[in-house]
């Protein structure tokens, strides 16, 4: 059973916009979205953005006052907006549960310098 389905990756120029969704089926409440996270190849996976219950966010320092991200919770969907993209932000790009259980299956971001 799928629970988290990522979309809106792709290809984009350097300083370029693109915005991320994660879809999460009607078994696992948006609120028990942590948020996201990033894997370039060879490195490990590091949050990139979270989420509380409350609302409040927190961000990696090299994304801060770049990215945003939210949550429709009509839509059971956790956006990233990510702004003034550089090439260091290529990765693939996965969203996840609160207690880090669940993952979807990623969205490739490719930035180009």
């Amino acid at each position: 059973q799928v629970l988290l389905v990522e979309s809106g990756g792709g290809l984009v120029q350097a300083g370029g916009s693109l915005r991320l969704s994660c879809a999460a089926s009607r078994s696992i409440s948006v609120i028990n979205v942590k948020g996201w996270y990033r894997q370039a190849p060879g490195k490990e996976r590091d949050l990139v953005a979270e989420i509380a219950r409350d609302g409040s966010t927190n961000y990696a320092d090299d994304v801060k006052g770049r990215f945003t991200i939210s949550r429709d919770n009509a839509k059971n969907t956790v956006y990233l907006q990510m702004n003034s993209l550089e090439p260091e932000d290529t990765a693939v790009y996965y969203c996840t549960s609160r207690d880090l259980y669940y993952w979807g299956q990623g969205t490739q971001v490719t930035v180009s310098s």
